[in-house]
């Protein structure tokens, strides 16, 4: 139970800082796109080097369907345990959607509407998980002490470099869904990204395989 209250405290607040840092620069930047991707870029840098290194002992602070699912074919955990976490997973990241609707006065309830679709922003989506799966692994096996610093700047620079800005991580696809700011997603573009991501994902265990087969 620790490890799940973890997974929920810490994938709430990241993705409160994802979309809210995105609603505050939407509504304080005049629809300025840049502006708002370099709030998002830093908040969710800033968040995710502190999460990872606070919750990392409890949970491992995965936060991430696809970080779960590497993790579980790698051995730990067991099948039951992973769909629990990533049913926590999805429950804390809607959970706080909600709450920044709230905290900014917004309509509660929402639907996104912007259009992320096409394979373009797919290819961005795999490339930006097959990164971050590749990051956890290589930095675990050389550096388990900068997890944190290397999770959380890998995080930054793809929002900046892929065309996808980096969702990376089905439930906050599943969550910005729901949210009809700045970083949302239409539904309709949600089940292109998920694949892409788990695609990228397994693709990024593999490779790790190969290049250390001793495990």
């Amino acid at each position: 139970m620790r490890g799940l209250w973890a997974e929920a405290v810490g994938t709430f607040f990241l993705f409160a800082t994802v979309i809210g840092s995105g609603v505050l620069a939407q509504q304080l930047g005049s629809g300025e796109v840049l502006l708002g991707v370099l709030v998002v870029t830093l908040a969710t840098v800033m968040m995710l080097q502190l999460l990872v290194t606070m919750l990392g002992p409890v949970s491992g602070a995965q936060f991430n369907p696809v970080v779960s699912l590497v993790l579980r074919l790698r051995g730990q955990s067991s099948w039951g345990a992973m769909l629990v976490m990533v049913a926590v997973q999805i429950a804390a990241g809607i959970a706080a959607v909600l709450c920044v609707h709230a905290m900014f006065g917004l309509p509660i309830l929402q639907v996104a509407t912007n259009a992320r679709g096409g394979p373009g922003l797919m290819l961005g989506e795999f490339v930006a998980t097959f990164g971050l799966i590749l990051t956890v692994l290589l930095t675990g096996r050389h550096a388990p002490h900068a997890g944190a610093t290397s999770v959380a700047l890998y995080i930054g620079a793809a929002i900046l470099f892929t065309s996808s800005t980096c969702f990376a991580n089905p439930a906050i696809t599943i969550a910005r869904a729901l949210s009809d700011t700045f970083t949302g997603i239409a539904p309709a573009h949600v089940p292109g990204f998920i694949a892409a991501q788990f695609a990228g994902g397994l693709s990024a265990h593999w490779l790790e395989r190969v290049l250390y087969p001793e495990g």
